[in-house]
């Protein structure tokens, strides 16, 4: 509880100055009404077959990405990772079609590993974000058509596809800002201060934070904490299970 209201307070420091912050507000700008969450390594236990996946496709094409990479690189378009893997490996640049041919391939091998399970406290979670009256929204970097489909099946009791950002809205994905600014837009035109972001991958808390929105990281992977810490996470908890546990907490604080 100590820990949620100091970050709530320490967040809340940024909009005490700023004109565009309600006035009704006050010193408390933090007011949610939407949480928008990551896919992979926050909905879903998918990383490692991400992880196999990436390295498997990258080498077909004579590009070396390890474990480590991918978890590094998460969150951002996928042919957005390919396009900069090429350009450091390779020393040149190629077309987004031709970055495609190569996710494509990535796809396939992810797809023919079976479907990862939800994490454990992502259903409860949602339960609790829709009785506070909140509502829910996926920001995904994910251009994989059958696993947004699964995603809209999965969760249809908490959203609908108008709901889900993927790396086919936005021009610029994360670490930009643009799709959790594009979540803020179909959970209702809300501002920064009006949305909580949840996610596990380095690149993703930095375009949270970047959108200037109240960031939860989960540190699902191998990934020590002060990665996630140092991209600026307002909190962090080591399973989603733990940050469904303390939502109590967290609604109490930011409670007018």
């Amino acid at each position: 509880m100590m820990n949620i209201s100091k970050a709530i307070k320490a967040y809340n420091k940024q909009w005490q100055h700023n004109a565009v912050a309600p006035p009704e507000t006050g010193d408390r700008a933090f007011s949610p009404h939407a949480v928008l969450f990551d896919m992979d390594g926050v909905l879903y236990n998918s990383m490692p077959h991400h992880a196999v996946a990436w390295q498997e496709a990258m080498a077909r094409f004579d590009l070396d990405m390890t474990a480590a990479d991918a978890y590094a690189t998460e969150g951002a378009r996928g042919i957005d990772t390919i396009r900069m893997f090429v350009k450091q490996q390779k020393g040149k640049e190629i077309s987004i079609e031709e970055a495609q041919k190569i996710y494509d391939v990535k796809t396939e091998i992810f797809h023919s590993m079976g479907e990862a399970p939800i994490f454990d406290g992502v259903m409860p979670l949602m339960q609790k974000i829709k009785a506070c009256g909140m509502r829910v929204c996926i920001v995904t970097g994910s251009g994989q058509k059958p696993l947004i489909r699964r995603v809209a099946r999965d969760f249809k009791a908490f959203l609908t596809e108008s709901d889900i950002v993927t790396a086919y809205d936005v021009n610029r994905g994360k670490p930009h800002p643009d799709p959790y600014l594009m979540g803020l837009e179909r959970a209702g035109d809300l501002r920064p201060w009006q949305g909580i972001v949840v996610e596990n991958a380095p690149l993703g808390v930095r375009a949270g934070v970047a959108a200037k929105i109240f960031t939860v990281a989960i540190n699902s992977g191998p990934l020590p904490d002060s990665d996630l810490l140092d991209e600026g996470a307002n909190l962090l908890y080591a399973t989603i299970a733990d940050f469904c546990n303390d939502w109590e907490n967290l609604a109490k604080c930011c409670a007018p």
